[in-house]
């Protein structure tokens, strides 16, 4: 009679027990469940940018699409390597982390330069930007200094007519203004209007403004973002680096500014990607 009720009791020890560990086990596989379901929906909704240089923009934009990213072209370049209408560079880099619906932005090649740079010294505003688009170019920055003679008319022009090997068939253009100092006579100084350097490498910084005649003095680095957070807005200033992606030793911010006037001999800083 002992020995059965001892069996008994064992029974309902062992029965109990199973009941413990089946519900732990539900527990741990709910646990695990609800952990491998988040991430999913985190990693769900990354993607790695893909290798878009070399192919044509629509080729490149049906590619980004069909990730989930979305293509920005955001410079025309003249290449000698790359013929015209493939993607010469583009940035986040291939192989880097994104959200879903990232803009990867990218360089278009023109091929190589096959446009003259014309002479706009003396024209308007209007008849500039008229002439510069009949010509297949585009407007770049437009600058202003005190200078004497007509006002609002080309004094100075950046690339200078007839150039050669330029890197984009854009020219940024200094305008003429009164402007009297205290004795009431016209002021006048040479001045050029500074180029953008933000995008090129640190040799091709170097020599567009060693073209107007500008000095580099001093080249901070900074380490590249790893992108993760929303995309950079496209009106970022150029005081506010965009560095997501961007291979070492790229120009991602400058002083002075893009369009601002500058003479032979000012300094340049520069903020690259190390």
């Amino acid at each position: 009679m002992k020995v059965r009720v001892r069996l008994v009791g064992w029974g309902m020890v062992r029965r109990f027990f199973n009941i413990v560990l089946g519900a732990l086990a539900m527990v741990v596989v709910a646990l695990t469940s609800a952990f491998l379901a988040m991430r999913l929906a985190i990693h769900g909704r990354e993607v790695k940018v893909p290798d878009l240089t070399h192919m044509t923009v629509s080729e490149a934009s049906r590619k980004a699409s069909s990730m989930g990213l979305r293509l920005q072209l955001e410079n025309r370049f003249y290449s000698p390597d790359v013929p015209p209408g493939q993607v010469l560079a583009q940035y986040p880099a291939a192989g880097v982390t994104v959200r879903r619906q990232w803009p990867v932005r990218v360089t278009e090649s023109l091929g190589s330069q096959q446009v003259s740079i014309p002479n706009l010294k003396g024209q308007g505003e209007r008849s500039v930007s008229i002439n510069l688009k009949r010509l297949g170019l585009e407007m770049g920055t437009v600058g202003r200094i005190a200078a004497p003679g007509p006002v609002g008319v080309v004094v100075a022009q950046t690339p200078p007519p007839n150039a050669q090997g330029v890197e984009r068939p854009r020219v940024s253009v200094l305008l003429s203004e009164a402007a009297e100092d205290s004795s009431g006579s016209t002021e006048s100084s040479d001045g050029y209007v500074m180029p953008s350097l933000v995008g090129l490498t640190v040799s091709g910084a170097y020599a567009r403004a060693g073209a107007v005649g500008l000095r580099i003095v001093s080249a901070e680095d900074v380490t590249p973002a790893v992108a993760t957070a929303a995309a950079t807005p496209a009106g970022t200033p150029a005081t506010a680096p965009v560095v997501v992606g961007l291979a070492p030793g790229i120009v991602v911010a400058q002083s002075p500014l893009a369009g601002h006037r500058v003479s032979r001999g000012d300094a340049v800083r520069l903020t690259l990607t190390h």
